[in-house]
């Protein structure tokens, strides 16, 4: 099998497609996925605001997709509207296995301007064609993939025609989505509607795929996906007091029962991949057709919302899939404008576990056809820049955390507030460890804990393989995979491989004006809830913890990486874009955030 060394690269505004080969030393250093796809995009003029055509949207697959037993990915690399940094967000489903059998030798597609009317992209055969598409603006994502009978279709639906800050790219008619940060909105700003792949999902490495695939089915991740997939975390978030509830308010919902796992089983219709070792998620029919919610849903929709209904949550999730909005943040907009509600900071009468209410906001959102709707679209930090209220929701870079409360795990509060695309529970998990064992860390083991799983994240997604084979690939990172795809790196080289990439999107994101003060706790979590009053975390105690982090990583106390560590990591031959590393100074400040429009 050839190794995919080339980038397919299109301009929406001139119409040219071609075809370029990616540097020899960018695939020695970053291999494919998140690490590539975080190269190009440092490639791009700093201060580029995330709408401008000039922003660079990336489509990226590993070396390993299509291959490796479980979920298959792809990549949506760019940088966010709704937060201004990096953004890298991954999608399942028939997509990605469909685009990596239509690119041919090509490792992504780098897309860059906007068309002067809504396209598609077609790709089969190594080649793209860019195609009118009027008729299919203005209709859904479901609609949209179900005018592609023949081909895998990553497409945007309305909230990515009408700007949402947190549009999603959808797949298999919104069962899968490139979700967190807003990528659906970069598309959506170069009426770029659709993504269509026509090749067939590559086939090889049977004998490997047999053997991990057995290793999968028996691993610790493995066994729980079999029986719950994610749905399950709702249950062990509740179980553990570490469950967002009603807007962040409390850490456990009496309500569980009735959204959790067993619930789901009883409403599910079937599984996705039912013929696997390990099936995907959990099929479920509403009156609009049917959905596969994830876990994410029963908690920023459910829980998080106070609908302790699973099949109102669910219809709730399957409105945001085909809108193609992302569920968590949806969520957590409609809980801060309940909360601005009670507080009187907006005039509106809202109230939560009232799924009509929910509904009627996230729809609103989609459309931007009200005040309210049109403040939420641009994320929660914007709507209480706007009418107050940012010790409501919390969020970390503009982003809204997500499906862990830390004030029950402190080791999770540090992996949010240093995700490099801001609060987002998938760099690191320390709470499904802290959560139910006393683990007796030190800060520097804490801080230890985050930036190893953060670096081993980063290679998983580079090569780019499911999440939940993390466990069973630990033993090498991959390097026998990479092997039998060509590729000669030890286990030791992958693990600075992780590093290295980490490190990059670091140095983009310090580039775009983030900094020590973007590595915040968030002010909400310093308060108690309504259980636990005194239950908040330690600011002081937190920058502590910080400290420790930035120096278990080499950085200085600003978070800039020193020259020392770059030359260590061979990444200190970047363009001249005023690359900010550390000067010895420990004078940090705020530095000035690039727009986001």
């Amino acid at each position: 099998m050839p190794i995919a060394d080339r980038m397919l690269r299109v301009d929406l505004s001139t119409g040219r497609v071609e075809s370029e080969r990616i540097p020899e030393a960018w695939l020695e250093r970053y291999i494919g996925g998140k690490g590539i796809g975080a190269r190009y995009l440092y490639e791009m003029a700093h201060g580029i605001p995330p709408k401008s055509p000039e922003n660079v949207l990336l489509f990226m697959l590993g070396p390993l997709t299509g291959y490796t037993p479980g979920e298959q990915r792809y990549a949506a690399i760019t940088k966010s509207p709704l937060t201004g940094a990096f953004l890298d967000s991954y999608s399942g489903g028939s997509f990605p296995g469909r685009l990596a059998g239509s690119l041919g030798t090509h490792l992504g597609i780098h897309v860059t301007g906007a068309a002067e009317e809504p396209v598609v992209l077609s790709i089969d055969d190594g080649e793209a064609t860019i195609e009118p598409a009027a008729e299919l603006w203005g209709i859904d994502a479901e609609t949209t993939c179900e005018r592609f009978p023949d081909a895998a279709v990553a497409c945007i639906g309305p909230a990515g025609e009408h700007g949402v800050q947190y549009a999603t790219i959808a797949s298999d008619s919104g069962d899968h989505h490139a979700g967190r940060g807003g990528a659906g909105t970069v598309m959506g700003s170069k009426n770029l509607k659709a993504v269509v792949a026509y090749g067939s999902s590559p086939d090889g490495f049977a004998d490997l795929r047999e053997r991990y695939g057995e290793r999968f089915a028996e691993s610790g991740a493995g066994r729980w996906l079999t029986a719950s997939d994610t749905l399950e975390t709702v249950d062990f978030a509740d179980e553990a007091g570490v469950l967002p509830t009603r807007g962040w308010q409390e850490r456990s919902f009496e309500g569980t029962d009735g959204i959790g796992i067993e619930s789901a089983r009883e409403t599910a219709s079937g599984r996705e991949r039912e013929d696997d070792p390990v099936p995907g998620g959990f099929r479920v029919e509403d009156d609009a057709g049917e959905s596969v919610p994830r876990g994410a849903t029963p908690i920023a929709l459910g829980a998080g919302l106070g609908i302790d209904d699973f099949d109102a949550v669910a219809a709730l999730g399957a409105v945001c899939d085909r809108l193609a909005m992302d569920v968590i943040t949806a969520g957590n907009a409609v809980a801060w404008a309940v909360r601005a509600s009670d507080r009187g900071l907006i005039d509106r009468d809202l109230s939560f576990g009232d799924e009509a209410v929910a509904r009627g906001l996230i729809e609103e959102i989609a459309s931007r056809s009200t005040p309210l709707g049109d403040a939420l679209a641009d994320g929660v930090s914007r709507a209480a820049e706007r009418f107050g209220g940012d010790d409501l929701i919390p969020t970390v870079k503009g982003m809204e955390l997500s499906s862990y409360d830390p004030r029950g795990a402190e080791t999770m509060a540090l992996a949010y507030a240093t995700s490099d695309r801001g609060g987002c529970h998938r760099r690191a998990r320390p709470v499904e460890i802290e959560a139910i064992t006393d683990t007796g860390w030190s800060p520097e083991r804490q801080a230890a804990v985050v930036a190893d799983e953060q670096d081993r994240r980063a290679i998983l997604w580079s090569l780019i393989a499911d999440d939940f084979l993390e466990e069973v690939l630990r033993g090498d990172a991959g390097a026998e995979w990479l092997a039998a795809a060509g590729y000669e790196l030890s286990s030791e080289q992958l693990a600075e491989t992780g590093e290295r990439i980490w490190t990059l999107v670091r140095l983009f994101n310090l580039r775009e004006g983030f900094g020590r003060d973007d590595d915040e706790l968030p002010a909400t979590l310093a308060a108690g809830t309504d259980g636990d009053p005194e239950g908040g975390l330690d600011p002081a105690a937190f920058q502590t913890l910080l400290n420790h982090y930035y120096e278990y990583r080499g950085w200085d106390r600003c978070g800039r990486p020193t020259t020392a560590l770059l030359g260590r990591l061979d990444i200190e031959s970047l363009p001249d874009r005023e690359t900010p590393v550390a000067d010895g100074t420990d004078t940090c400040g705020s530095q000035e955030t690039q727009t986001h429009d």
